[in-house]
């Protein structure tokens, strides 16, 4: 099947795409926010530069979309019908990326936790995330104290 798009419009829609400040991201964090959990964004300091870093708990969270980070058994994780051959490889390297980052994290002693984009697409999911996330938090914390 052939791209329905010119290489210039289609060009200009995947550059409107963003790595930082999604939707779901925002979400998320204003979620966290309000339960009291304080935390760095996009720390360059580290590998992947984590969507969110927590850093008195020693745990980082990425925020994936589940298209570009290939969500295993999610229906957002769709291949598309066009050029196929390129979007299989692109995925391969995001997926081989995601583990270097994660065991180059573990290394230097991070926790590291991921939320799928599907996990914030209702406030409902959203809120018991961002619960989920706060107990683990206090999960971690407890444990370290011990």
């Amino acid at each position: 099947m052939a791209d329905t798009l010119s290489p210039e419009e289609r060009s200009r829609r995947m550059s409107l795409i963003r790595s930082r400040n999604t939707s779901p991201e925002l979400a998320l964090r204003q979620a966290l926010h309000s339960r009291g959990l304080r935390y760095r964004l996009n720390d360059k300091r580290l590998p992947g530069k984590p969507d969110l870093v927590f850093k008195r708990f020693g745990v980082v969270v990425f925020v994936h979309g589940c298209f570009w980070h290939r969500h295993e058994g999610c229906s957002v994780a769709n291949i598309p019908k066009s050029n196929t051959s390129f979007w299989l490889e692109k995925f391969e390297r995001n997926v081989q990326r995601d583990a270097k980052v994660q065991s180059d994290l573990k290394e230097r002693g991070w926790i590291v936790w991921t939320v799928w984009e599907c996990e914030l697409n209702t406030r409902a999911k959203i809120e018991g995330t961002a619960d989920r996330i706060k107990a683990l938090l206090l999960k971690v914390k407890t444990e370290s104290v011990v």
